[in-house]
C-alpha cells in the first residue's frame, strides 16, 4: 500500500480581485504548508495555481498519515507514589488512570535529579485524509483579505462568492465541507469556451485537464509569459515595442485564464501630450500595454488582452478604441487647461491644502523646504536661486487638473510644466526628482538642484512628522517615513554630498516653530504654519532613525554589524564621511595586521578605561627600550597621517597605523603598564592614550571581532 498520494484542492470563484490574486494564491498556499508541517504530514513538493475564478494547490506526495510517536509521560516523584504503608498514593493511581493503564504497567524514570513514576506508550498517527478538512479551513480564514463579504443566505465569508470546492487525495475525494460548499471532484472550466463541469481523477492532471477541456491556463506565471510574448509578437507586427511593466503584467494576468492579444491604435494627434500620460492613461484606465518605437517614443497603438478567442476580433479591437479616445480626450483636455495658469500662479492655492494637522498646509511645507534648500545649497557651493525657485515650484502640480486625475504623475507634470514655461531645466527636473529615489533600487536626483530638493522635502517631513509625536512603529509607517530617510542617505552617499545631517536636522528642526501662516510670493514668504514647539528631543530622535536606516543600508551593502559599530563608535556627522571611513575598517580589516591591532586596541580601551590614574599631559619619562620604540613610532605615525586625514583618506591613514603592530606587539610583551612608579604609570598610560587618539581618527577598531 502506498504511503504518500497527491493532494489537490481548488476554490471555484466569482472573479477575484485581480490585484491581489497572487497575493491570496500564494498566502494559501504558504498557510497549508504551514498546516502541513504542523501536523508533521510530509510531503516532496508544491505549487499555487490560480486565474480570476480559482484558487488552487497542489502538494506532490503527501505521507498518507503521521507518523507514530513514543510519548513518555512523567509522574509523580517516587516519594510521594506511596502511602506509608506501601500501598499507590492518591496522585499515582490518578497518575495511571490518566495514562489510561493500571498502576502494575507504570515504569519508574531514574535520572540524576531522582525518581519518578513514569509511563511510556506509542500514539498512532492520524490518517492525513481526517486532518487535511481543517487544515484547509484554517489555511482559508488566514488568508490576508482586507474585506470580507456574505453572498446569498450563507453565514460563511470570503473575498468574493464561492460555486465549488475540489478536494482529491489520491484518486479519492476527501469528504468534507469548504465555506458552505460540498466538496467534489468536479471543476468548472472557461465560463464562455468551456462552462461545462470538468470531473478530475487525478491531482496530478489538473492544470493538464483545465487546459485541454476547460480552456484555462491555471499556472499564473505561465500566463504571465504567454502575455508577454504575444504583446512583444502583436507589437513587432506594427513595427514596434510593447512597453511592459510587472505591475500590469500581473495584473493582466489575473483578469484573462485564456488571454489573447488584440492591437489597436488611437489618434496620432495625442502623441503631441506627454508620453507618460498617454502611458498612465492606457495602463491605469484601460490595462493597455503602449507600443514604442526603437528610439523609445511612442506610438499610435496599444496591446489589450481579451479573455475570450473571439470569432470577430476585429470589433473588439474597434470597441476599446472607441473606448480609449474619450479617455485620451480627456487627458488632451487637462493639458490645454493646466497651461492657461503658471506654476508659480499656483503657489498661493497651496494654503488650501492641508500637509498635516499640526504641521499646517502644503503652502507651509513649501516655505520650510525653500528656507532649507537654500541652506543646503549654500553648504554645498551650488546656486541658491535655483534651489528656491525649485522649492517654490515643487508641489504647485498638484493644484493641476492632471494629477488630480492621476496622481502617480506628480513631479513628471511638474517638470512638463516648468519646461513649457521656459523655466530654467534644473529648476524644472528638480520638480520630477525631488520624489526620487522613488523605489528600493531605483535612482536618485542626477542633478544638484534636484537633489537639493529630494533632500530638502524629505527632512523637512522627518523632522516634522516625528516632532507632532507620529513616529513609526512596526510596520505602521503611513508617512514612509523610512523610505524618507534611505532616500536622504541614498542621495548623499551616492552623489558624494558633503552634507552634515546634525546641522541639517537642527536646522530643520528650528522650521518647525510658533508662527503664523502667510500667504505671499517671492521673498516675503518666510513664516510658517505649525502651532506649538517640538519636543526638545525631535532632531537626536531624528539622527538616531536615519542612522537606524543607514545600518540597514551598509549591512545591504555587505558592511558587517561590528565594522558599522567600529565607525557609528565615533558619530561622524556626514554620512559620505561615514561610508569613506566604513570602505576603509573593511580593507583594513584585511590585512594581517588587523586582528593584532584590534585585540591591542581593545586592551588599551580597556586599561585607559579602568585606570584609576590619569595619563600624563605628555610623554615624557620611559624607561624600557620597547617603550621608547613605540613613542618614536608613535610620533612618526602621527605626523604622517595628518596629510591623509586632512584629506579623507582613512584607507591610506589605517594603512599607516597597521604599521605600528609589531612595535605594539613588542611593548605589550615586555612592559607593564601599571607599574607601582606613579610618574612611570602616567607616562606609559599618556604612551597609549596617544595611541588610541590615532586609531580613532578612523574608527574604534576595538570592536572590530576577530
Amino acid at each position: 500500500m502506498s504511503t504518500s498520494k497527491h493532494l489537490l484542492f481548488e476554490l471555484g470563484s466569482e472573479e477575484l480581485p485581480p490585484k491581489t490574486l497572487l497575493k491570496l494564491s500564494n498566502a494559501l498556499l504558504n498557510n497549508i504548508i504551514q498546516g502541513l508541517n504542523a501536523a508533521e504530514l510530509t510531503f516532496t513538493g508544491s505549487k499555487a495555481y490560480a486565474t480570476p475564478r480559482r484558487l488552487a494547490v497542489f502538494i506532490e506526495n503527501l505521507s498518507t498519515a503521521q507518523p507514530d510517536k513514543i510519548v513518555e509521560k512523567r509522574g509523580p516523584a517516587l516519594q510521594a507514589a506511596f502511602a506509608p504503608d506501601g500501598t499507590p498514593s492518591k496522585a499515582a493511581m490518578g497518575f495511571a488512570v490518566s495514562c489510561g493503564t493500571s498502576f502494575e504497567q507504570l515504569e519508574r524514570l531514574k535520572t540524576d535529579k531522582g525518581e519518578w513514576l513514569s509511563y511510556t506508550q506509542t500514539v498512532k498517527g492520524q490518517a492525513t485524509k481526517n486532518l487535511i478538512p481543517n487544515i484547509i479551513r484554517s489555511s482559508i480564514a488566514g488568508l490576508p483579505i482586507a474585506k470580507r463579504m456574505r453572498w446569498g443566505s450563507f453565514t460563511t465569508e470570503f473575498v468574493r462568492p464561492v460555486h465549488w470546492a475540489v478536494l482529491l487525495f489520491g484518486d479519492s475525494i476527501i469528504d468534507t465541507e469548504i465555506l458552505g460548499l460540498k466538496t467534489d471532484s468536479a471543476t468548472q472550466g472557461h465560463r464562455f469556451h468551456a462552462p461545462q463541469k470538468i470531473t478530475l481523477t487525478k491531482p496530478e492532471d489538473y492544470a493538464d485537464v483545465l487546459y485541454k477541456q476547460g480552456r484555462v491556463i491555471a499556472d499564473i506565471e505561465q500566463r504571465k509569459t504567454i502575455i508577454r510574448d504575444a504583446a512583444q509578437k502583436a507589437a513587432a507586427a506594427v513595427n514596434g515595442i510593447a512597453h511592459i511593466e510587472d505591475d500590469l503584467l500581473e495584473e493582466i494576468a489575473a483578469l484573462n485564464e485564456w488571454p489573447v492579444p488584440i492591437t489597436g491604435t488611437f489618434d496620432p494627434r495625442f502623441l503631441e501630450l506627454p508620453p507618460e500620460v498617454l502611458i498612465t492613461t492606457m495602463q491605469t484606465n484601460q490595462k493597455y500595454f503602449p507600443v514604442k518605437n526603437a528610439d523609445g517614443g511612442l506610438l499610435a497603438n496599444f496591446i489589450t488582452f481579451s479573455n475570450i478567442e473571439s470569432t470577430n476580433p476585429k470589433s473588439i479591437q474597434q470597441g476599446n478604441e472607441r473606448v480609449v479616445t474619450p479617455r485620451l480626450s480627456d487627458a488632451e483636455f487637462f493639458w490645454n487647461q493646466d497651461r492657461k495658469k503658471n506654476l508659480e500662479d499656483r503657489v498661493e492655492s497651496l494654503s488650501s491644502v492641508i500637509f498635516q494637522e499640526s504641521l499646517g498646509t502644503v503652502y507651509d511645507k513649501t516655505i520650510r523646504v525653500k528656507n532649507l534648500a537654500k541652506f543646503i545649497a549654500g553648504h554645498l557651493g551650488a546656486d541658491i536661486e535655483l534651489a528656491e525657485r525649485a522649492a517654490l515650484l515643487a508641489k504647485t502640480d498638484l493644484m493641476t487638473e492632471m494629477v488630480g486625475e492621476f496622481g502617480n504623475l506628480q513631479g513628471i507634470m511638474g517638470r512638463y510644466y516648468a519646461l513649457a514655461e521656459h523655466e530654467p531645466k534644473s529648476v524644472a527636473w528638480a520638480l520630477e526628482e525631488q520624489y526620487f529615489p522613488k523605489q528600493s533600487g531605483s535612482p536618485t536626483a542626477s542633478s544638484t538642484t534636484g537633489q537639493i530638493l529630494a533632500i530638502a522635502e524629505k527632512i523637512d517631513t522627518l523632522v516634522g512628522i516625528f516632532a507632532v509625536g507620529l513616529i513609526p512603529t512596526g510596520d505602521k509607517d503611513p508617512y514612509a517615513l523610512r523610505r524618507a530617510a534611505l532616500g536622504i542617505l541614498r542621495t548623499i552617499i551616492e552623489n558624494k554630498l558633503d552634507i552634515n545631517i546634525v546641522e541639517l536636522t537642527e536646522f530643520a528642526s528650528v522650521q518647525i516653530k510658533p508662527g503664523a501662516s502667510h500667504v505671499g510670493s517671492g521673498d516675503k514668504m518666510y513664516a510658517t504654519g505649525y502651532v506649538g514647539n517640538p519636543p526638545p528631543s525631535t532632531s537626536n530622535r531624528v539622527i538616531d532613525f536615519i542612522f537606524d536606516r543607514l545600518k540597514g543600508y551598509c549591512l545591504d551593502q555587505g558592511y558587517t554589524a561590528d565594522e558599522f559599530d567600529a565607525v557609528i563608535a565615533l558619530t561622524p556627522a556626514e554620512p559620505l564621511d561615514f561610508m569613506q571611513r566604513l570602505q576603509a575598517v573593511k580593507a583594513f580589516r584585511q590585512l594581517p595586521e588587523a586582528e593584532s591591532l584590534a585585540a591591542a586596541n581593545k586592551r588599551i580601551r580597556n586599561i585607559l578605561k579602568k585606570s584609576e590614574s590619569e595619563p600624563a599631559a605628555s610623554v615624557g619619562m620611559l624607561v624600557e627600550a620597547q617603550e621608547k620604540r613605540l613613542l618614536q613610532a608613535a610620533l612618526q605615525s602621527a605626523d604622517d597621517i595628518k596629510p591623509l586625514l586632512a584629506q579623507r583618506d582613512y584607507q591610506a591613514t589605517l594603512n599607516r597605523l597597521a604599521g605600528l603592530r609589531n612595535d605594539v606587539d613588542a611593548f605589550f610583551d615586555h612592559v607593564m603598564v601599571m607599574t607601582d612608579d606613579l610618574d612611570l604609570r602616567a607616562n606609559r598610560l599618556a604612551l597609549l592614550n596617544l595611541l588610541s587618539e590615532q586609531f580613532l581618527t578612523c574608527a574604534d577598531i576595538s570592536r572590530l571581532q576577530s
